[in-house]
Order: structure tokens, then sequence, then C-alpha cells
């Protein structure tokens, strides 16, 4: 049975749903574009919650019918009764959990679009290829997902990869799938690059940042240092006859972002913007998830890059994530873009998580 506190929440979750859907049958709520967004977005989180209270009851009804034909004098009857109380408890016991993990608060993140940052950090060439790889595995999730990918920063590496790549996914609910993704990726392998065969191991760094609006940082543009360049392409060549690349410094926080993949320097400027927004907003929260102490860092690590996270073992076609414990033999399909066990995973976790530090 359904706790009573956890019955009230969704009643009231009910009623709330109920005046959101009159309200927007007002057209003065709906010239008001901003209200307008707050109430559809507040209605899509409570619309599943209300569904599935509503089944929960309709199976309270179905459990007295249940119940009465259990008690007929009729045997044959009686065990159909037992037999419908059995489907209902069975029923019930999986519609109060999923009403739990409804009920969760909700990361204010997790609808945003992302920023990506991939660097190749231990391991020289083969740390390089493996952020390309990395950035070829992420593409095919989006793609799969029906997400839009652009692409914001690029420096690719001789041997193949990149030292460092930044980029944007777009779409519903990006945030909330690949939030877990930031920290140290560690790959074990021989690579391209290695005639002796011997497989080495390197890792490559994954920064997963919330895109951040105007009104979530704010910016003095006197903090600001601009420089402009010509864009380079592989192994210095230039691909571009004018400083079309910008790069901008933040200077009381020292957060560098450059971007050289557009043509327009004016284009270039905008996404670099939108890169530092995205960085210094993610430093905002990373403060904020600091002050709210150990115990809330300890849901799915704490996203920083030094942290390994992952390990992508070749030969062994294993993908293990150290946070949960969770290891798959499947890294051939995790490399083409096939993530949705290694996420869902991690999501069931942070809810267990969470759910644990709500009892």
């Amino acid at each position: 049975m359904m706790e009573e506190s956890m019955f009230q929440r969704l009643e009231t979750a009910k009623k709330r749903l109920a005046e959101i859907d009159e309200q927007l049958m007002d057209e003065n709520v709906t010239r008001d574009l901003a209200n307008f967004r707050s109430l559809t977005k507040e209605r899509a989180n409570l619309d599943p919650q209300v569904e599935n209270f509503n089944k929960y009851l309709k199976l309270q009804e179905d459990r007295t019918g249940a119940l009465e034909m259990s008690n007929d004098s009729d045997a044959e009857i009686a065990e159909m009764g037992k037999e419908e109380l059995k489907r209902i408890n069975q029923e019930e016991e999986k519609l109060v959990e999923l009403l739990k993990t409804l009920l969760l608060p909700k990361d204010p993140n997790d609808d945003k679009n992302i920023i990506v940052e991939i660097r190749g950090a231990a391991g020289g060439d083969e740390a390089n290829i493996f952020a390309g790889d990395l950035f070829r595995m992420y593409t095919r999730y989006a793609e799969a997902q029906g997400w839009k990918i652009q692409l914001m920063d690029e420096n690719p590496s001789e041997a193949g990869g990149f030292s460092q790549i930044s980029f944007m996914i777009k779409g519903d609910g990006v945030y909330s799938k690949l939030k877990f993704e930031s920290g140290a990726h560690r790959v074990q392998r021989v690579p391209k690059t290695e005639a002796a065969g011997r497989i080495h191991t390197s890792t490559a760094t994954v920064l997963v940042m919330p895109e951040a609006e105007e009104i979530d940082v704010q910016i003095n543009p006197n903090d600001l240092q601009v420089d402009t360049y010509h864009s380079q392409g592989a192994g210095g060549q230039n691909v571009n006859k004018t400083e079309s690349a910008v790069r901008i410094t933040h200077i009381p926080t020292g957060i560098v972002v450059a971007c050289q993949t557009e043509k327009s320097q004016i284009q270039n400027r905008a996404i670099a913007m939108q890169m530092l927004r995205a960085k210094m907003y993610s430093t905002l929260l990373e403060e904020q998830q600091s002050k709210l102490g150990a115990e809330r860092k300890l849901k799915v690590g704490t996203g920083e890059r030094s942290e390994k996270i992952r390990t992508y073992n070749y030969p062994q076609n294993r993908v293990t994530d150290h946070r949960i414990g969770f290891t798959i033999q499947k890294l051939d399909r995790v490399m083409e873009g096939e993530l949705d066990e290694v996420i869902d995973a991690l999501i069931h976790f942070d809810q267990a998580q969470k759910m644990a530090g709500e009892n």
C-alpha cells in the first residue's frame, strides 16, 4: 500500500494539473509567452505523476470487486478473485515504485541542451585517437535519439582524433541522459601506432555542461579579453586567410574558450560566448553541489575531469563503469553509440540513491 504522505502529494499534483489545464484555456495566459512556457513545463512534469496515480486509484476500485469475488461461495469464482487480487498486488507494487521515482526532485537542468568538451589526456597520440572515438560514439548515440550536433571547436591530431573537441547536442532531455558522462574515460587496447602489439592504457577526459542562458550567468564585458587569430587545420595548415577564429578569456576566473569552426568572426564569437556561459554555469553548479555536502556527491561520482569513471577494454570487449560497478561485454556496440544500457544503469542508480536519501 502507498504511504499517506505520498498519497497526499499525488492528490495535490492532480489538483494542480487541473488548475494548469484551466489556466491554459485562458487567452491572457497564452499571450504571456514566459508564463505559458513555465506552465507547460510544469504540466509536462506533473502529467506522468497524475496519469499513474489515476491507474493506482483504478486498481483500488478493482481490488474491491476482486475481494468480493474471492469470498464468493462458488469455489471457481473465489479462485478467479484470488488470482485477480494477486495481479492487482503485483501491479500496485510496480506502480508505487514508479510513482516514487516520478516524485523525486527533478534536476532543473535535465531538459537543457548540452555542451561537451572531450580532450585527449594521458597516452599521447593514442589518447587523441580515443578522444575521436568517444566523439564518434556520442555522435552516433545522439543521432539515434534524434538529437542534433553542432561542432563548436576542434583541434585535430595529426595521428587521428582530437587533442580537444567541443560540440553542442540539442534535443529533448539531453542533459538528463548524458550528465553522468563527465570524468576520465580509460581505454585499454593495442594502439594502431604500436608495432609490437602491446596493450596500452590511455585516457581522454569528458566534460558535459548544461547550456546556459544569459539569465543563468551574468558576464561583465569588461572582464573579457578577446583575441582573434587565423583558423588552423590539422598539422598547422592555414585554412583561413582572415582572423576569424576567436579566443575569449574571462579574466576573474581564468576560463578560456575558443571557436574557429565558422567563417565569420561574429559567429565564432557568439559560439565562444555560449561555451563561456556554459563553463561558468557548470562551475557555479559544482560550487552549489559542494555546499550540499559530500553525501550528495556520492550519487554517481563528482563529475570532475580527474575522476576515472569508465574503462573501455578492447581485448575483452568490455565496458566497466567504476562508479556503480556496472560491466557489459558489448564494447563494440557501445562504441557504435548503443549507450542505453550504460546510461539507464547510471540513471537507475542515481534514482535509488535519491530515494534512499529521502527515506
